[in-house]
């Protein structure tokens, strides 16, 4: 009983196991885009340049550095995938978007022994984009991520 794999058996191994999970690799790619532009579970069609400058105004002061966004980033400062949530903008909208713009205005608090951001003097524009980018975040399906409201 000491038979031992033939090369040809070996080959045929790889190869075939190469192909079958080459194929479920090929499967969940497919299955992935569905999902992401579906148009049930994307929020992709509410897209507009107002989302677009927020988004600029993100990376242009590297927020994610001290900010996590759907949990990417710096856990140095709040979880801001789901702030519009949390400041009550389902049901506050133009509330919410005023908070966000406010506290971005008043920055830094200076409240001792707190960690401050900085004042970036963003121009009404650019907090609007900022509001508008938080709340298309906010929009997209993150099956239930972050897993508590405050991130």
């Amino acid at each position: 009983m000491n038979e031992r794999l033939s090369i040809s058996a070996a080959r045929n191994i790889f190869y075939g196991g190469t192909i079958f999970f080459a194929v479920i690799f090929v499967g969940l790619v497919i299955n992935s885009v569905n999902y992401a532009t579906d148009s049930e579970t994307s929020n992709a069609h509410e897209l507009n340049e107002k989302v677009a400058l927020g988004k600029e105004v993100w990376e242009r002061h590297s927020c994610i550095n001290c900010h996590s966004l759907l949990g990417e980033g710096a856990y140095f400062a709040p979880e801001l995938g789901n702030v519009w949530a949390r400041r009550g903008g389902e049901e506050d909208a133009e509330g919410a978007s005023e908070y966000i713009k406010e506290w971005m205005k008043a920055q830094p608090t200076g409240i001792e022994d707190r960690r401050q951001m900085p004042q970036f003097n963003l121009s009404d524009e650019e907090l609007n984009g900022l509001v508008e980018f938080f709340k298309w975040t906010n929009g997209i399906n993150t099956q239930n991520w972050p897993p508590n409201d405050e991130g």
